[in-house]
């Protein structure tokens, strides 16, 4: 961001201000800021009533030494712990709320929101696997423990496209802080992204069909190579518009394949980072796709493929997922992964279509 991101302006405001005051508006019992990078400037710019400060001198170790600072600090009485990010300021009061409420009906060990089928942040976390974020270590979150409770987790879906929204670029910033106060920011951030649920496209045409979830540069160029070489592309993301993405015949804000054509020619990549993996390859495995991809490295695969099984997905529908995705080129760029994938969706077709002709051949010899 080229500054310290939590003191960026919205409304006056610092962007931490924002989340600070949404959080006393809920019914949490107690409040935790950690700060490492530039804290004493931090502090200095913010309210920090009923806020207690923890400062994590470990910071450049990464994500995880900030979540053991924070948890080190919870109440010995509490039940749980919600995971906030500094960077999301839609995330409305309600929603904590329900959060909160969530765990308190259903004793999840983790609770997730999910908004049209796509996870989002904050995270509860129950105090039973408060230890194994303990023993994280790196620049990863508490998404690491994820697939050794595959039971445990609660997915709560929620009315609050803030959940995932959050504020990584400056263009991003720059995109919020010109509709002026914070009223007007959220008026335009939810006006647009219900003018996105307005752009759901008509039933797919014949021929090879490539869908996509996921919008990130990869997810771009492979629809850009899908539309080159004559597939039906369909891009799935809540947040996508479709100017964002010309050469797709469609975009999907709901992670939901019923509303897709029956299709036998249907090529799946999941490239969600996490939203919806599972959910995603679940529902691609489920309407029969001829070929099913997840963008990630082969440690989240054998997470996302044993969280399924142990849904009770059987082991033969998943025995043809790829993971990683792609054909092994070396690929350091989007583009090139984009091409790794293409060329594996390209050669598998290919055999199918070859598979498919013989048989007919010996049929009728």
């Amino acid at each position: 961001m080229g500054t310290v991101k939590q003191l960026l302006e919205l409304d006056k405001r610092p962007l931490l201000q924002h989340v600070l005051d949404s959080v006393r508006s809920s019914g949490v019992d107690e409040i935790i800021l950690v700060l490492g990078y530039a804290a004493d400037t931090i502090k200095q710019e913010l309210e920090l009533r009923s806020v207690r400060v923890v400062l994590n001198d470990n910071y450049r170790r990464g994500m995880a030494s900030s979540l053991k600072v924070g948890l080190s600090a919870v109440d010995s009485q509490a039940e749980a712990a919600l995971i906030i990010l500094a960077d999301q300021p839609f995330v409305r009061p309600a929603t904590f709320d329900q959060i909160i409420a969530e765990h308190q009906r259903s004793k999840a060990q983790i609770v997730i929101p999910t908004y049209r089928g796509f996870r989002g942040n904050p995270v509860l976390l129950d105090r039973s696997v408060f230890p194994e974020v303990m023993d994280l270590d790196g620049d990863i979150g508490c998404r690491a423990i994820f697939g050794d409770h595959m039971e445990g987790i609660a997915k709560l879906p929620v009315d609050d496209v803030g959940i995932l929204l959050d504020i990584d670029r400056q263009n991003d910033f720059e995109a919020l802080r010109s509709a002026g106060r914070r009223a007007e920011m959220e008026k335009t951030v939810f006006e647009t992204v219900e003018l996105q649920q307005r752009e759901l496209a008509v039933a797919a045409p014949g021929g090879p069909e490539l869908v996509i979830v996921g919008r990130d540069a990869m997810s771009l160029a492979l629809a850009k190579l899908g539309h080159l070489l004559r597939f039906t592309v369909t891009v799935v993301d809540p947040l996508l518009s479709a100017h964002q993405v010309p050469e797709a015949d469609r975009v999907l804000h709901r992670l939901d394949f019923s509303v897709l054509a029956p299709s036998l020619d249907r090529n799946v990549v999941v490239a969600s980072r996490g939203a919806c993996d599972e959910e995603a390859i679940e529902q691609a495995v489920q309407t029969n796709s001829a070929y099913v991809a997840l963008v990630a490295n082969t440690k989240r695969g054998e997470e996302v493929l044993r969280g399924l099984r142990m849904k009770g997905m059987a082991a033969e529908n998943l025995a043809n997922v790829r993971v990683p995705a792609g054909l092994q080129i070396g690929a350091l760029e989007p583009e090139e992964t984009a091409l790794s994938i293409m060329a594996q969706i390209v050669g598998e077709r290919n055999k199918r279509l070859g598979a498919a002709k013989s048989g007919v051949k010996t049929l009728l010899g």
